[in-house]
């Protein structure tokens, strides 16, 4: 399994330009901007698509093509559907859009391990592995959607732990780290690029 994470590692890396994706920067983004946006059938229109008439059905894939977040997979599966039929049209919503989202997803995670640093973003990368070992769309949407977050927050408090055990540190930083090492995702996050600074 491994060896094919590498690939696919390798293959996203060569690909980022071409990608519609940006990776997340850090933790302050409750949901990361490289996940593409996640569009069901619910959220592009208000009711089931069984019973969405077929210009409604239309009209939500042309919504998710003219999303500017829309992944790669995602575009290129819904314009497939719009050139198709109808069922291949109401199909996209109901199945192919899971699908497709859970592609582009994998190429999310795939980036963010990529940037990762094995010295310090070791959660990260727990975390970015147990979701592509599960390997099932919701696992891959929740990483990207919460699971990254927490983890860069808890490799963050690590780092700030590691700031608080050095002891030639002025008593001005040591009660900022200890306030900080407490907070949320954001306030940890502040603190690693801004806080200790003007500390």
């Amino acid at each position: 399994m491994r060896p094919t994470r590498t690939a696919l590692t390798l293959v996203a890396t060569a690909l980022t330009p071409a990608l519609l994706l940006a990776a997340p920067a850090f933790a302050t983004e409750p949901a990361p901007s490289s996940a593409t946006t996640v569009v069901t059938a619910s959220d592009a229109t208000a009711s089931p698509v069984d019973e969405m008439s077929d210009d409604d059905v239309r009209v939500a894939i042309a919504r998710i093509i003219g999303d500017p977040d829309t992944g790669k997979a995602v575009y290129a599966a819904a314009q497939a559907a719009l050139d198709g039929t109808i069922e291949d049209q109401r199909y996209f919503l109901e199945t192919g859009l899971r699908l497709a989202q859970a592609e582009d997803d994998r190429v999310a995670i795939a980036r963010i391990l990529g940037s990762a640093d094995p010295k310090t973003d070791k959660a990260v990368i727990r975390e970015a592995n147990e979701a592509l070992d599960a390997n099932t769309p919701e696992a891959l949407r929740a990483f990207l959607e919460t699971g990254y977050r927490l983890a860069v927050a808890e490799d963050d408090r690590v780092r700030i732990a590691r700031i608080l055990a050095d002891p030639t540190i002025s008593d001005a930083l040591r009660a900022a780290a200890a306030e900080a090492i407490d907070g949320t995702p954001e306030e940890l996050r502040y603190f690693l690029e801004v806080g200790q600074y003007e500390v």
